[in-house]
């Protein structure tokens, strides 16, 4: 489990994988995911095979629970062991890393939040993520992605003025919409993804929320060899 803090303004906007109602959450149902059910039988091809990758923030992370919104400007998700026997944030090796009948899966390890801040004054705010959570790609126009939240693997805490809980995935494992653009770096970009929250609180807490809408670009590079490209192909 991972733990990062950080004080500001606070509340919830992940960042993330993440990180979600304030609470990263990115879980999905966005033009993405539309995409994605529409070449669910497309073949998909995930590259170098075997290959460890990051995914790494660019940007700024954002999460929104009804008028409350958390950014966070760090957040990662990397190997903890990339030469070694870790099988989060790998590639799967050939042949699992092609699909002929619909999309690749990875597990990875949780992404971190730091250096957040709410739209809430004299609020601290701390996230905590937890669990296996996943990732995975589907070729097709465009390429679609989902991450998938491991129930209660992302969790807001605020304090100050505002004494907030709000946590990702309440009732179980939460998929969430994003796409794949090959590049140099490739990115994962989640846009306005809803992610299923919970939130508990007083005065300023946004209770009422059942989601949060999720804003990020990842940035994915090969770990096991930094002049390759992380790429998804048909």
């Amino acid at each position: 489990m991972t733990r990062r803090s950080s004080t500001a303004r606070a509340l919830l906007a992940c960042g993330t994988v993440a990180a979600t109602a304030a609470a990263v959450a990115l879980t999905g149902a966005s033009s993405a995911g539309a995409a994605q059910d529409a070449a669910a039988a497309a073949p998909t091809t995930v590259s170098p095979a075997g290959d460890h990758f990051a995914a790494t923030l660019s940007g700024d992370a954002t999460f929104t629970a009804g008028s409350v919104t958390v950014t966070c400007t760090v957040s990662t998700s990397v190997p903890t062991d990339p030469a070694g026997t870790d099988a989060n944030n790998q590639i799967p090796a050939a042949p699992g890393n092609t699909n002929a009948d619909g999309p690749v899966a990875s597990t990875i390890n949780p992404p971190t939040y730091s250096s957040c801040s709410s739209s809430l004054p004299g609020v601290s705010v701390t996230v905590t993520t937890s669990g296996t959570w996943g990732v995975s790609m589907q070729h097709g126009d465009p390429v679609g992605a989902t991450l998938t939240i491991p129930q209660g693997g992302f969790l807001l805490e605020t304090s100050g003025l505002a004494s907030c809980t709000v946590t990702a995935a309440p009732d179980g494992d939460a998929p969430v919409a994003a796409t794949w653009t090959n590049g140099e770096p490739s990115q994962l970009d989640f846009t306005d993804a809803e992610v299923p929250v919970t939130v508990e609180g007083g005065f300023g807490c946004p209770t009422s929320s059942e989601v949060s809408v999720f804003n990020a670009v990842y940035e994915v590079t090969d770990v096991t060899d930094p002049a390759a490209q992380i790429t998804v192909t048909g």
